[in-house]
């Protein structure tokens, strides 16, 4: 599969289907965060990056191939449009929507940083999904560059103006994410921005997220689950921490790419790119596989000449 991967487990989503929009490290961002590293095409131009019905056929097969066997009793909880870019810089996301809706009943999530969404054109594409979860890391202009190193002409009064006027025509839901970085916007003078300009958008939840794969920049650094709920507290209700992926038996497949994983880093250390191009798999998939065995402790991360390497202890 060149455009859809997974299933991987999501803390939010649960067992969800990946679908790439637009090719590695297209977006309007270039987050201090980001697990995928630095963006090597921040662009604002909405064209057909990759052909819709590439993607529709691709997922068709994909599906199909979940229908017989062992691999039917998988239920996925979400076809969610994310990868490796900002999806909605595909000019024909709300086209690859309305195919996906024709062909499964499984609902679609959006996961987008919400920059385009100033546009009538974007907000529109977006209608016929099931669930739209922008993210929103800061309320002030100075810490919004920080945190998400936008394009110049980005600028988050329009940004948030987007938000608002998409929760007024969208009729599904909106799950507002918030990365919040320690020492960069987790200062009660920046939350109270925030929680002002949450009061405009009106979202039907907002969860609260933290660094928790290495990133792209090492002092973006992780908030403690203390720190996280001393936040909720203060921005209050609809607002949830997001907690970590609840552990569930793991169908054949999802195994064997763990197994796969652990066998190719018990013979030399690897990147993220050398397991993702040895097992023939996307690069989400592989950081979310990693992700739970660095968890279980069954292997650990290290750096060597600016690259970031995984090891088995």
């Amino acid at each position: 599969m060149r455009y859809i991967f997974g299933p991987v487990p999501s803390r939010r989503l649960g067992i969800s289907l990946g679908v790439d929009l637009v090719p590695y490290k297209t977006c309007t961002f270039n987050c201090i965060y980001c697990q995928l590293e630095r963006t090597t095409n921040q662009t604002l131009k909405r064209k057909e990056y990759i052909k819709a019905k590439d993607i529709l056929k691709e997922l068709k097969k994909e599906l199909a191939s979940w229908q017989t066997g062992k691999l039917a009793k998988q239920k996925f909880n979400y076809i969610t449009l994310s990868g490796s870019g900002e999806p909605t810089l595909n000019a024909k996301i709300g086209e690859i929507i309305s195919g996906i809706k024709k062909m499964t009943s499984i609902p679609v999530a959006v996961l987008t940083n919400g920059s385009l969404l100033y546009r009538r054109a974007v907000r529109d594409s977006l209608k016929k999904a099931d669930l739209v979860i922008p993210s929103l890391d800061a309320a002030t202009a100075k810490t919004f560059k920080k945190i998400n190193r936008p394009i110049k002409t980005l600028k988050v009064e329009k940004i948030i103006k987007g938000l608002v006027d998409f929760k007024k025509e969208y009729q599904g839901k909106i799950w507002l994410e918030v990365m919040l970085i320690k020492r960069v916007n987790d200062k009660k003078e920046e939350i109270e921005k925030l929680k002002k300009a949450i009061a405009e958008i009106k979202p039907d939840r907002v969860q609260l997220n933290t660094v928790a794969r290495p990133p792209c920049e090492k002092f973006a650094r992780a908030l403690s689950n203390r720190g996280l709920e001393r936040i909720k507290n203060l921005l209050g209700p609809p607002t949830e921490v997001i907690i970590d992926f609840e552990r569930r038996a793991l169908p054949e497949k999802m195994k064997d790419l763990k197994k796969g994983i652990i066998t190719m880093l018990k013979r030399r250390p690897a990147t993220v790119k050398d397991l993702a191009d040895g097992l023939g798999v996307h690069r989400n998939e592989v950081l979310k596989y990693l992700a739970l065995l660095e968890k279980e402790k069954e292997i650990r991360l290290l750096s060597y000449k600016g690259k970031r390497y995984y090891q088995v202890k």
